[in-house]
C-alpha cells in the first residue's frame, strides 16, 4: 500500500467517521472502498466519444416518427393502486 495525505473538508471527513462506525471498519478502508467505487466508473467522457451526439439523433429520430397512434389505456391514479 501507499500512504497517502488528503485535505477534507469537515463534513466529509465526519460522514467517514460515521460509515466506518457503522461498518466496523476503519476510516482507510472506507477511502479505500470510496476510490474505488470512484476509478471503477468513468466520471469523464473520453475527448472524441461522441454518445451524447449519437443520442441525441437517436432521439430526434424518435420524435421526426410522430406520435404513436392509439390511446394510453391507464390513467396516472392507477400506477399508485399498488
Amino acid at each position: 500500500m501507499v500512504r497517502k495525505q488528503i485535505y477534507l473538508e469537515r463534513e466529509q471527513d465526519e460522514q467517514i467517521k460515521r460509515r466506518a462506525a457503522e461498518a466496523g471498519v476503519s476510516e482507510a478502508e472506507i477511502i479505500r472502498q470510496m476510490v474505488g467505487r470512484c476509478l471503477d466508473t468513468p466520471a469523464v467522457v473520453p475527448p472524441g466519444d461522441d454518445a451524447w451526439e449519437r443520442e441525441l439523433r437517436f432521439i430526434d429520430s424518435l420524435i421526426a416518427q410522430g406520435p404513436v397512434p392509439g390511446k394510453r389505456t391507464w390513467k396516472r391514479e392507477d400506477l399508485y393502486d399498488r
